[in-house]
Parts: structure tokens; sequence; C-alpha cells
């Protein structure tokens, strides 16, 4: 059966129609991935589907072309709104979610429609009124509409998908997932994809899938052969200089770099920029219109540095990351495999760069415990880094001048005012935007 999958070369191969097969000739997609190869003929006979694969893998494409294909088939008979319903965790990986959609889809007129918080339920519900094929969602902004929007339900709902189903069973999403589940239909083919496989996810598997067939086109937790990962242990106080010494050996490469905590994103970003860097920050904090307005600065390229948390670890498909850098740790280290899954996608090679301090050390350790190596150590002379010690000094001041002078961070409200600030330092627009609710 292996040397029969490595034969397939072709979407159409695979069973795929041509309209769809065109489209993914079309977005570039000339051969199909491993979890598509083993996936999608599964999909095509109806079966439900549990797929663990490493991000960057081409999960979107391996469950958005069966469904479409079936609604192509479904559409021969009668018009089929609300066909489909993606959940995904982040309003970020839902809205490309969608655009993939979109762009698969738009040859034979799919029309898709993205709920998410941070937008105004009003332009929701207009776009609901026009009885969209494909819903993708944020499981919070779903039940909002699903409780208050007259007319809309999901009585004629034939795909359930869960992406990045491990994080949609965290506690945030457990009620909002609950409320759903309850109010669509039993009789539904149900697809369950994540990078990591959780006691929760078997839990879910349970619950709402039947006789799945699982895709493991990974192990368990690892990485893509092609992602250079290293490490260097780093005094507390030296970090910044360690961060700033990386991105200029590494100048000219397009670069993610996680922090813990809101503040920290926008405190480094202007601390970079002080020493000439194009970075700029994205966090949960910022409004939904500044967070895509950073993410795509950072994709159309005006900013080489995006730093995040982990709001940008999940999902986001950005082709030309070339390096990620853990500058700090995270405490779970499972979200270690979905943060350097930003880099090295689809083939490509790509680096990433864990940063522990002395307080960190044991995360570090718990990280190459779960991907079952150590890795080698950044080379780097301390002296040479120290060399730029007084500068990034200076840089910092400087950051956490400004960021006092406009009231501090503790005072604002949803951390839009500091990126307000940001904006305003590098020479952006300075325009107030409305503050809505933030539900995902």
């Amino acid at each position: 059966m292996a040397e029969e999958k490595e034969e397939v070369k072709t979407f159409e191969e695979l069973g795929i129609c041509e309209p769809l097969a065109e489209a993914c000739d079309r977005l570039g997609w000339k051969n199909p991935t491993k979890i598509q190869v083993e996936a999608i003929p599964h999909a095509l006979e109806g079966k439900d589907l549990i797929g663990l694969a490493q991000t960057g893998s081409g999960k979107t494409g391996t469950f958005a072309l069966p469904i479409l294909q079936a609604l192509i088939e479904a559409s021969q008979k009668h018009v089929q709104a609300f066909f489909a319903c993606v959940l995904s965790p982040t309003r970020e990986l839902a809205i490309q979610i969608g655009e993939q959609f979109e762009a698969l889809g738009s040859s034979i007129g799919v029309k898709c429609g993205v709920l998410v918080g941070g937008v105004d339920m009003v332009q929701q519900t207009i776009i609901l009124g026009k009885r969209p094929h494909i819903i993708v969602a944020t499981p919070g902004r779903l039940v909002d509409h699903l409780t208050n929007t007259k007319g809309f339900s999901l009585r004629t709902l034939k795909y359930l998908v869960l992406d990045e189903a491990d994080r949609l069973l965290n506690e945030d999403f457990e009620k909002s997932l609950d409320d759903i589940l309850n109010v669509i239909p039993r009789d539904r083919k149900t697809y369950l994809f994540s990078a990591t496989m959780t006691k929760k996810v078997q839990k879910l598997q349970r619950a709402c899938l039947r006789n799945p067939v699982k895709i493991e086109a990974a192990s368990k937790y690892s990485t893509v052969d092609t992602l250079k990962q290293q490490y260097r242990f780093v005094p507390a106080k030296h970090k910044e200089c360690y961060l700033v010494y990386i991105l200029t050996e590494m100048s000219g490469s397009t670069s993610m770099v996680f922090t813990r905590t809101c503040d920290a994103t926008s405190f480094l970003a202007l601390l970079l920029r002080n020493l000439g860097f194009r970075a700029i920050p994205i966090n949960g904090h910022m409004n939904q219109s500044k967070r895509l307005g950073a993410l795509n600065k950072f994709k159309a390229g005006e900013c080489n540095i995006l730093i995040c948390t982990d709001v940008a670890s999940r999902g986001l498909d950005i082709p030309s990351v070339d390096m990620v850098i853990n500058y700090d740790i995270p405490t779970n280290s499972k979200d270690y495999i979905h943060r350097v899954g930003r880099t090295a996608r689809a083939g490509r090679s790509g680096v990433a760069i864990s940063l522990p301090n002395q307080y960190e050390i044991e995360w570090y350790l718990q990280i190459e415990k779960l991907i079952g190596k150590k890795l080698p150590e950044f080379p780097a002379q301390e002296e040479e880094v120290l060399l730029l010690l007084e500068q990034v000094s200076e840089a910092k001041r400087i950051a956490a001048t400004k960021l006092k002078e406009s009231g501090g961070s503790k005072k604002r409200r949803h951390g839009e005012d500091e990126e307000d600030d940001i904006q305003k330092y590098l020479g952006g627009k300075d325009k107030k935007s409305k503050k809505s609710k933030r539900r995902d």
C-alpha cells in the first residue's frame, strides 16, 4: 500500500474533480502532501476523519477539497446553504481558512462566511443573510449568532470540522463547543484535525465521530526534517542582547519572535525599532483590525520581524518565514511544536532558535524530552554578543520611556493605546478605532 501511495502525483489521482484540481494548480499546490494523500480518499468515501499531522503539512486542503467536492455534487440537486462549518481557535486562522475555501471554490461560486470576535455582529448578520455555503468561525462568536441572529441555524449542516482540535478543547472553548454540538445535526460528517493528540481530543473523538479513520502523518509530537533547531542558554539580563545579535546575524531573514506576554511584544517591537529593525507586534489584546493590519504588513514584507504571543502560533500560513525565535520558552512544551511550525512549511527549510534563561531551563528540557532529541547549541561568542550591550541598553531605556509616557501598560484598555504608540513611533497612522467587545 505504501508504494501505491508514493506513486500518487496529482490531485486527480486522489479522486478530486477537475475544477478543484485546477484550483489547486492555480494556488501552486502541484502535488498532494502526505496527509492529503492518506486522508482525502477516505473523506471522499464519506468517512469521518481524525487527522494528526505536523503544522504546515496541508491540513486545510485536506478537509476543504472533499467538502467542496461534496458541495458540487449536492448543488446539482439544489442550493446548499450552511453546508459545512469549520471551527477554529483563533480569529486569524479562521480568516485564513475562509480565504482558502474561497480561493479553492472561486470557479464554482462558493460563498464563505467568517464569524469571529472583534468584528461588528450586524455586518456578520448581513453575511449570514446571503446564506453562505461554508461557515468558518471561532466557537464563541458562532454561539452568539446561533443565540441572537434571527433565522440563522445550522440544521442543514452536512460537515463539521474542528481544526486545531487540541486547542478547541481548552476550558476557554469547552462550553461553546458543547452548545454547538447540541444544536447541529447528528447525521453529518465530522473531521477532527490536530498537530497533537491529547486525552481531551480522544474524548471528543468518542463523543462526536462515528467509526473514524485515523490518519497519522506524523509521529506523536514531531517537527519536520527540514527544520534546523538550536538553543542558546542565556542569562536573563542579557537576553535582549542575544536576540539583537541573532537578528543581526540573520539580517534579511523573515522572523517570528515569540514572547510570553502581550506587553513584551510591544516593548520588544519598540526596542528593535530603536535599533533600526523593521519589527511589528501582534497579540491578543489588540483589536481585530490592528491584529490583521500587523499580520498583513508582515506578509507583505513591510516588516520582516513579527513579535508575537501564542495567538500567532497556530495554523497561520505565512510561507516566507525563515526563522522562529523562542525569546520566552513556552510553559507548555506542546506549544513549541506549534511555534516552530511557522517555519519550514510544505517542504521548505527553516531555523528555530530557543533562548532559555536560568529560570526557564526546566521548560526547555521538557521540550527536548517531548521531541525526543537533544538540540545543538547556537554558536555565539559571548564577548561578541556583549559588544551590543551599550546600544541595546539605550534602546531599552527609550522603549520603556515611550511606553511610560503614554500612560503605562496597566492603565491601557485592551492594549490598543499601546499599539497606537508604536504606530505613532513608526510614523504610522494615528487613527483611533472603535473599541469593540472581544469574544473569540
